[in-house]
Formats: structure tokens, sequence, C-alpha cells
């Protein structure tokens, strides 16, 4: 278990993990408009539903399709480095103001976030501490540091979203940073507790 901190919960039954991903996909589909109306909605509320998506299809496919995945993604490497570029990729504002304008960026919008909700639900599963702890950090310090940029940015960088926004969305940003490194901190917990008592 020391290696393997952030165990996910293979016992979560892939039926319950089918109907999450159904219905986070079928919110995100049906809130569409109204998400994607602020940037704050769209970064912070879209982007998670759509990795939960992912995740929880990750965990439905699990039984049948776990074995090659893990096969291509030794250490979860794979799926953490997909998922930075994804993530990183989709928080440059252009990339946001033509998933707006154009419907194929917006289908490759969804596709990437769900198949990296995916990935990361095996990446989870199979990378050592040190492989997860670079993965948190990593997407911890470049979130906060594009959110400190879009507060500190003198001019409007979305076509299609005023300034406050964008400094809202910023300020979510380094929040969500934030919350993600505590989160992973408290799940790796017991993890270091155990590795300690054993040695």
């Amino acid at each position: 278990m020391g290696a393997q901190a952030v165990a996910v919960d293979r016992r979560f039954p892939s039926h319950h993990a089918l109907f999450i991903a159904v219905f986070a996909g079928l919110l995100v589909l049906s809130l569409r408009d109204w998400l994607e109306g602020d940037m704050v909605r769209h970064m912070l509320i879209e982007f998670p539903l759509l990795l939960i998506a992912g995740a929880a299809i990750g965990r439905a496919l699990d039984e049948r399709f776990g074995a090659p995945i893990a096969c291509c993604n030794q250490m979860g490497l794979v799926g953490f480095a997909f998922a930075s570029i994804t993530l990183a990729y989709w928080m440059i504002p252009a990339a946001l103001d033509a998933a707006l304008l154009d419907e194929w960026v917006a289908v490759g919008k969804y596709i990437s976030l769900v198949a990296s909700g995916a990935l990361l639900w095996s990446s989870f599963a199979a990378a050592p501490l040190a492989v997860q702890a670079f993965f948190v950090g990593n997407f911890g310090c470049m979130t906060a540091t594009v959110g400190l940029i879009y507060q500190s940015a003198p001019q409007q960088l979305c076509l299609n979203y005023q300034a406050d926004a964008q400094w809202a969305a910023g300020e979510g940003l380094v929040a969500a940073a934030v919350i993600a490194a505590c989160t992973w901190c408290v799940s790796v917990a017991p993890a270091f507790l155990e590795s300690g008592a054993d040695a």
C-alpha cells in the first residue's frame, strides 16, 4: 500500500459508476448553455463534471479492459501525461474561445476531458506515490499559475468572457489548485502512516 497510495476503490460497483457517468454527461449536455455562459462555470464546474464522467467510465470499463489499459499505462505515466497536456490546453484562453465558437472543437474538448478522467482512474491505481506527487504538484502549480495570470492580466484574454469573469475564474483556479493538493495529501496520509508503522 505504501507504493500505491491513492488506491481507487475497485469494489465500487461498475453499474453505479456507469450511472454516474451518464448522469454527469447528461448534466453537462442539458446545462451546456448555462455552464459555458460564464468562465467560472465553464472551467470550474463543466471541466470537473467531464473528468468525473470519464473517471466513472474508467471504473465501469475496469473489470473488462483494466488489464490492457494498465499494460499501456505503466506506472500511470501515459494517463498523467495525457491529462496534464489536455488540462493545460483547455486553460488557454484562445482554446476556450474556440470551443465556444466551433462545434467540432467543443466535441474535442468533451472527448479529451472525458478520456483524461478515464485514464486518471487507472493512473492513480497504478502509480507509485512519487509519480502521483509529481503529477499533483505539476497540476497544482500549473493551475495556480494560470489563475494568477488571469487575475493579473491587464486586458481581457478571452473574447467571449468579460474581464470580471476572467478575474473570478483566476481566483477559482487558484482555489482549485489548493483543494486538489490538499485532497491528495489527505487521501495518501493513511498510506504514509502505514508505511511508517511497517518501517
